[in-house]
Order: structure tokens, then sequence, then C-alpha cells
């Protein structure tokens, strides 16, 4: 869990630093904008934006098992975090699977988009969906009860 901590705390102190030059190179105007936008970035990557991700193969198990969508993903992409966003809550119900974390997961997106490492990649029973409309994903999670 401590690795999913560390390109968010990078942001932050370099988000930090630059800031800090920017002031005493006396402009606090360019400080102030490129502040909260490295702390944004930090936010986007950030293990308290996306839920756990765990290993593909049991997330795959787990998919098996309970018929819940396998959201494969990576840290900056704004097509998963669109996802994220727009899922709310309900993207508590799906399994997730960050491809920069586990080689297997990003074997999983490469054989299901031609060799390329294209996410969002949503698999539901079994079938690959790339980038697909949260709203559709939204559908795949919605007979779900919220405790499943």
């Amino acid at each position: 869990m401590m690795r999913a901590w560390i390109l968010p705390m990078l942001l932050v102190l370099c988000g930090s630093a630059v800031a800090t030059a920017q002031i005493v190179k006396g402009n606090p105007g360019t400080a102030a904008a490129l502040l909260p936008a490295f702390l944004a970035l930090a936010g986007v990557n950030s293990p308290l934006i996306f839920p756990k991700s765990i290993a593909a193969q049991e997330a795959q198990r787990r998919s098996a098992v309970d018929g819940r969508p396998v959201v494969f993903w990576r840290p900056g992409c704004t097509y998963c975090m669109r996802l994220r966003l727009r899922l709310g809550r309900s993207a508590r119900q799906a399994h997730w699977v960050n491809i920069w974390h586990d080689p297997a997961g990003a074997a999983v997106v490469r054989a299901a988009n031609d060799g390329d490492e294209t996410v969002p990649t949503v698999v539901v029973a079994g079938r690959p969906h790339t980038n697909p409309d949260p709203g559709w994903v939204r559908e795949q999670l919605s007979p779900l009860s919220p405790s499943a």
C-alpha cells in the first residue's frame, strides 16, 4: 500500500518546491497557480480517489464468484478518473486493478486492446470493454446490493 502513496507525495513535494521557488523569485501569482495544479495531480493519483487495487488474478477470481466488473486502470489517466468520478460511491463495487503495479493486469489489457495498454478497460462476464461509458458501467453494478 505504501507504493501507492509515492507518486502523490512526490507531486506534493515537487509542487511545494516549485511554488516556493516562484515566491522567492517574486512570482506569488505563478506560485498560487502552480501549487493547486500539483495538488490536483497528487489527488488524482491518490489511493484515496481510487478504490484499493488488487492483483488481476485475484480480481478475476472474485469477479467469477460475485459477477462484479473488473476495472483495469493506471494513475494519471484522465479517462480512468472520469470513470471513477462518474461512478461515485458505486465505484467501490467493482474490482480495480492498477496495471502499473500488476504486470498480469497489464497483459490482460494488452490482450484485449491489440497490444496497447488502453485504460480503462472494464471486463464484465469475461468480456473486455475499452473506455466504456460510465453510465453503462454503473448499470453493470446496479443489480448488486451495496453490501455485496
